[in-house]
């Protein structure tokens, strides 16, 4: 199916009040362009330096997330156009983002990720660290990042009730947090959800989801 006929079935899916990232890695411009000539804005990329010739190049109102692991010194690259954040999964980080915004003279939003799979292979806070941050004075001095929700990955399964499992608890863990009053916290968005489990991932109150081949096909 051409791109076209692929991103009118996802979308049709979807309610208005879920963000579809579009996700972008390894497509070359033109595909990209296509998205966006249907009307998506939102694409999210986990190269830094990909990402930073993309956004050279396409239109000026996409807006760009970082989705995949990012290293510190890699931040400077993106730190001026970025939109979202999807994967901080550090303390550390936290503190780089804040220090390379500051530069710019803005704000970064980010998304802490949390780990939430039984998998090696995926990174995030731990639900008991994400609750340590949110006690934390040390918050009152990120004056140029706000913490905007939470993103989780899922255990690459068949089992629906383990995705379910994981992503309810995740849920759980971003109502605990959003309608406290702290400082440099605005939650909004529970990024949760890819190709492969979105819907289950909707029904558990995800309102962020990452789609990547079911729009844009297999990679190569």
């Amino acid at each position: 199916m051409s791109i076209t006929e692929n991103f009118a079935r996802v979308t049709s899916e979807i309610d208005d009040d879920i963000i579809i990232v579009a996700v972008s890695k390894t497509k070359p411009i033109e595909v990209i362009q296509e998205a966006y000539n249907l009307g998506q804005r939102i694409f999210g990329e986990n190269r830094v330096q990909e990402l930073a010739q993309k956004n050279e190049t396409l239109p000026k109102d996409i807006q760009w997330h970082a989705i995949g692991h990012l290293q510190r010194n890699k931040i400077k690259y993106i730190a001026s156009f970025i939109s979202l954040i999807h994967s901080v999964d550090t303390f550390k980080l936290l503190l780089a983002i804040n220090k390379e915004a500051m530069k710019q003279n803005r704000t970064i939003d980010v998304l802490l990720q949390v780990y939430i799979a039984n998998e090696d292979t995926k990174h995030g806070f731990l639900p008991s660290d994400i609750e340590m941050l949110m006690k934390s004075k040390d918050l009152n001095d990120l004056k140029n990042i706000c913490i905007r929700g939470l993103m989780g990955m899922a255990t690459n399964t068949k089992d629906e009730e383990v995705i379910r499992g994981e992503f309810k608890g995740l849920k759980k863990l971003y109502n605990g947090i959003k309608d406290t009053n702290l400082p440099n916290v605005d939650m909004k968005f529970l990024s949760m959800g890819m190709s492969n489990d979105f819907r289950i991932a909707i029904e558990e109150g995800s309102n962020m989801i990452r789609i990547g081949s079911l729009i844009f096909g297999k990679r190569d």
